[in-house]
């Protein structure tokens, strides 16, 4: 039971760091700035259940494409470590990781499919953070995974609801300061799938 305890804690720091719901509001605002309140709810809703449903089709079909690509775990590992690297450093600098880079976007539904869900909710960083969790799970943490990533679509759908008062009451400032926060953790996130994978490539002690 403690296993699991420390496994669903660390797959929700991981989604947490990489999603950033706090850090997302002000890129939502910005895109639905000139919607009215009902338009705002329904972008929101349909961005967050369209970020599940992507990673949520990588979750379950991993292993598949494993085998399709004939992706090994090391190079998986490493791969994807150094991608998650790169989004925590750029977030170290505070720069816009070009991973999640938007362009100014007419108010319209369809920007909750783009670029909210892909590639802000649902990008490489958090299907990559996915798919590391579930490499040679068994069912119940699989199922772990796909719970932690719904309560994180969620908090998330809420967090664009209250943008504005989350703005208001923390301000800007902090919101730089929580995003510098997850940066250092989705590098070290990516640190050690790095050294995962070359353990697992070499046959290393863990």
């Amino acid at each position: 039971m403690d296993d699991l305890i420390k496994f669903s804690l660390a797959v929700f720091t991981g989604f947490f760091a990489i999603m950033n719901p706090v850090a997302g509001v002000p890129v939502f605002l910005s895109l639905v700035q000139d919607a009215d309140s009902l338009t705002k709810r329904n972008i929101s809703k349909k961005a967050t259940t369209v970020a599940f449903l992507i990673t949520l089709t990588f979750i379950l079909l991993g292993k598949f494409i494993f085998e399709l690509f004939r992706i090994t775990i090391p190079a998986f590992k490493i791969t994807g470590g150094i991608l998650i690297f790169f989004v925590g450093f750029e977030m170290l600098q505070s720069k816009k990781s070009t991973i999640k880079h938007l362009n100014k976007v007419e108010v319209d539904e369809t920007l909750a499919i783009s670029p909210l869900a892909i590639p802000l909710l649902s990008g490489p960083g958090t299907i990559v953070t996915a798919m590391n969790f579930v490499t040679n799970a068994d069912f119940i943490h699989i199922a772990i995974v796909v719970l932690v990533f719904a309560l994180m679509c969620w908090l998330t759908h809420i967090a664009f609801n209250l943008g504005e008062f989350i703005i208001e009451k923390v301000g800007n400032n902090i919101i730089v300061v929580i995003g510098k926060i997850m940066g250092l953790i989705i590098a070290i996130i990516g640190t050690n799938m790095v050294i995962e994978g070359i353990k697992i490539a070499f046959s290393l002690p863990t």
